[in-house]
């Protein structure tokens, strides 16, 4: 349905801060009107024109008005594009409306979201509409959990490729990072916190690896909670921040995949902190800090161009069998995660979207099980992340 369109693609909160580096690379990378036609909105005109002049956006990229708060507005913004690009979080607070929106009008949709428990929600009430209007929604396009999603999903591929089958245990490890999480992260993290203070029902969500498959529960999975020694990879690992959303959406992806991993594939997702006293170390401390929930940092704030720049991330993914089969793959990108690498995976997710009309059907889906190797391709060619074999 949204094929006939004025817009390929709407920058939904391109005056914030994320919202400004997405418009600041589809204007580099695609132009204006030539192989996307996409537009900037935001709730105030004189804000997105001042956006616009401030990133030297032609003033010939066209403009909308809209405000979570207006479901009219919203109405009619979704109406104009095929893809609706959203930066507007958290999500539980400002895109319940958006993603109604999106699934009745047939408009495809990408986000930012790494708040399992409103993505449960969004599940349950939207999965229909959006299968009948042919609207393909898909969640977490950023840092969570586009390079871990993809990760396993491309590790997935080769094993298919090198042992004719996949392998049921994939350790997913954070070998290097460099740069912060957004403030729009964190704001998510804390609304989340606040809101299963009061819904107790929600940390059950929360707690849970297969949250995001509905009607199906795998086998055990490891919690990653605590410092530990991977023998195999001669390295302690610490618990890794974002492990609670990246793992349900791998589990989501198998799921929607016909579970081409197998109905029994563990997965599990740490930080390596390196070998011996140091190593334990370092794991201990960073599974004591709390500081995530006291950094100060609001939406809209971020590093410097400079920081974003010299940024970087280097994750492992690490498959296995019974039989003693083995294969190990790697994803890297270029710019800090949180912001500089984030704005270019949602954008190419939603021009990859524009691109491959025919790549899902209707329904809500994850990068991996909506776009697989047509995204790998896209950020491997546009957006500086690196895919690649290590055995």
């Amino acid at each position: 349905m949204s094929a006939e369109r004025e817009l390929d693609i709407i920058v939904y909160g391109a005056t914030g801060y994320t919202g400004r580096l997405v418009c600041e690379y589809l204007n580099k990378q695609y132009g204006v009107n030539g192989e996307v036609k996409w537009a900037m909105a935001g709730r105030s005109q004189s804000k997105i024109d001042s956006v616009r002049e401030e990133m030297g956006i032609p003033a010939d990229v066209p403009t909308v008005v809209a405000d979570a708060n207006e479901p009219a507005s919203i109405k009619s913004m979704v109406e104009k594009t095929r893809v609706l690009l959203t930066t507007v979080g958290p999500y539980q607070l400002y895109g319940s409306d958006v993603v109604a929106a999106c699934a009745k009008a047939g408009t495809d949709y990408v986000d930012l979201c790494g708040e399992p428990a409103w993505m449960h929600e969004m599940i349950a009430k939207h999965q229909d509409d959006a299968k009948a209007s042919g609207a393909r929604i898909v969640f977490s396009c950023g840092f969570d959990s586009v390079p871990f999603d993809l990760g396993a999903f491309f590790l997935q591929e080769k094993a298919r490729e090198k042992f004719a089958t996949t392998l049921p245990r994939i350790k997913g490890r954070v070998r290097a990072m460099k740069g912060t999480f957004s403030g729009g992260t964190l704001a998510s993290f804390k609304a989340t916190m606040a809101a299963a203070s009061k819904k107790p029902e929600m940390m059950k969500v929360l707690g849970n690896p297969f949250a995001l498959t509905p009607g199906f529960t795998g086998a055990d999975q490891p919690s990653g909670n605590a410092p530990s020694y991977d023998e195999d990879l001669n390295s302690w690992s610490a618990p890794f921040v974002m492990a609670t959303i990246n793992t349900k959406n791998i589990h989501r992806s198998n799921f929607l995949l016909g579970h081409k991993y197998g109905e029994d594939f563990v997965y599990d997702e740490m930080m390596l902190t390196g070998p011996g006293d140091k190593g334990e170390a370092t794991a201990k401390a960073v599974a004591a800090d709390k500081s995530m929930a006291n950094d100060p940092r609001q939406p809209g704030e971020g590093p410097s161009k400079e920081e974003r720049e010299n940024g970087y991330y280097d994750v492992l993914f690490a498959g296995s069998n019974e039989q003693g089969d083995s294969l190990r793959v790697s994803v890297k990108g270029d710019k800090d995660p949180g912001y500089g690498s984030t704005s270019k995976m949602i954008a190419e997710s939603a021009v990859c979207l524009v691109k491959n009309p025919n790549a899902a059907s209707g329904g809500i889906w994850t990068p991996a099980s909506a776009l697989g190797s047509l995204l790998i391709e896209r950020l491997q060619n546009n957006a500086g992340l690196t895919f690649q074999v290590e055995d």
